[in-house]
């Protein structure tokens, strides 16, 4: 059976924060879409991956081009996400599924998050039976690539993450931090992360408040800081110099309103706002409030800038990693349904070779070893002679081609009831 692979989908390269919001997938909707993707007509295996930065499905299926038009309906109106949404389908496909795993498709280049996140995202498409062999293996290299590139480049030695970037982006706005309240808002792991770097780099004091009040308590004692009722923290919200968004609600958990009051008892002093959730915690419109400093994930991006060329040197280490591996994988997806058909072939042929021969030793009582020897010789070199061509063009690079050649040879040689070995 021919199988193909592809990857559709947008990132934030393609498409804004706003059409990612429209495509993405609550947490608790993702093992439900997994199914429901692998389930379509056409779709053999599939996987999807949900991230800040990018929404997309990761295929395997018998027609690479009827799969992308299925795919694409999938994920939103196609019409309407036409002009936003890419598609990668076979070397490609690999090639972009390693450099997201490697961080090297990221925002920040880099960024050691990703790799746990395509992590979490398989393993959970795996669980309700979504992916298959071809997955399972595309997946797992994916892994292997991400952890040489981490170790055999300095890629991550110059890298900024998207928590790190925020810190950077407040001590730009505030020249100390020592003297800082920061509170942060759901316990979301981009915020959790953001939280720890704004602690390493000397920020006062932390607040923390979570709908779940015990993860907010548990989260609090970790980083030395004060519990806050989720109810409740718009009355501590004054008090924050830095607040930081990473929740999971679907509407907006800080408003104009409630930034104006804070605002207004704090007497102005300037607020640093960091949304670090897809879909946002934060008005957008705070941004339009005298001292509000409002980022959300795409701003965070900016700020690798600065340390990009540093970087290029390593992640061109990385590039050339990457495509010494996607052939590596592209050989074993060529000759997927090619080996079991070669060893079919062999095993046929090597039958009806030894039974024949030994029909005619059988018959030949005064033979020596000698003469058995190269009577067993001649007869391998003679099978080795006649499978070779045909063995040769299963072997083409040509896939369609290859696809061919298989089919013709197990119907020739009647190889169909050999197909489970």
């Amino acid at each position: 059976m021919q199988r193909e692979i592809l990857i559709v989908g947008v990132n934030h390269r393609t498409a804004s924060l706003e059409v990612r919001e429209t495509l993405a997938f609550a947490d608790e909707r993702l093992d439900d879409a997994n199914r429901r993707l692998c389930a379509l007509d056409g779709i053999e295996e599939a996987a999807l991956v949900c991230t800040c930065n990018r929404v997309e499905a990761v295929v395997c299926a018998p027609s690479a081009e009827r799969a992308r038009s299925t795919v694409a309906q999938f994920l939103g109106r196609a019409a309407e996400i036409a002009d936003h949404l890419y598609a990668y389908e076979g070397r490609d496909a690999i090639r972009h599924l390693f450099r997201v795993a490697s961080s090297l498709d990221s925002m920040v280049v880099g960024e050691p998050q990703i790799l746990g996140q395509l992590k979490e995202f398989y393993a959970r498409a795996a669980s309700v039976g979504a992916t298959g062999a071809v997955l399972h293996r595309w997946f797992h290299k994916a892994f292997s690539v991400a952890k040489r590139v981490r170790t055999e480049t300095g890629i991550g030695g110059r890298a900024v993450s998207v928590s790190s970037a925020a810190v950077a982006l407040a001590s730009q706005i505030f020249e100390h931090l020592e003297d800082k309240t920061a509170l942060l808002i759901g316990a979301g792991k981009m915020g959790e992360l953001a939280a720890r770097h704004l602690l390493a780099h000397g920020v006062g004091s932390m607040m923390v408040t979570n709908r779940t009040f015990d993860r907010a308590v548990e989260l609090a004692r970790e980083f030395g800081g004060t519990p806050v009722p989720f109810e409740h923290f718009p009355k501590y919200l004054h008090l924050a110099d830095i607040v930081i968004g990473s929740t999971a609600a679907t509407s907006f958990v800080l408003t104009e309103p409630l930034i104006t009051e804070a605002l207004r008892e704090r007497k102005y002093r300037p607020m640093f706002c960091i949304d670090l959730s897809v879909p946002r915690n934060f008005d957008p419109r705070l941004n339009q409030l005298d001292n509000v400093y409002l980022y959300d994930v795409d701003d965070l991006g900016q700020v690798a800038d600065d340390n990009r060329d540093e970087r290029g040197r390593e992640a061109d280490k990385a590039e050339r990693l990457v495509t010494h591996e996607v052939e590596a994988f592209w050989r074993w997806l060529e000759h997927l349904e090619v080996v079991p058909t070669i060893v079919a072939l062999r095993e046929k042929v090597e039958s009806i070779r030894r039974g024949e021969l030994q029909k005619t030793l059988n018959s030949m009582k005064g033979l020596s070893e000698d003469q058995r020897a190269a009577l067993e010789s001649l007869t391998s070199a003679i099978v080795n002679k006649i499978l070779h061509v045909p063995i040769t063009r299963m072997k083409q690079r040509d896939h369609r081609t290859e696809a061919y050649y298989v089919d013709a040879a197990r119907r020739l040689f009647d190889l169909e009831g050999s197909e489970d070995s």
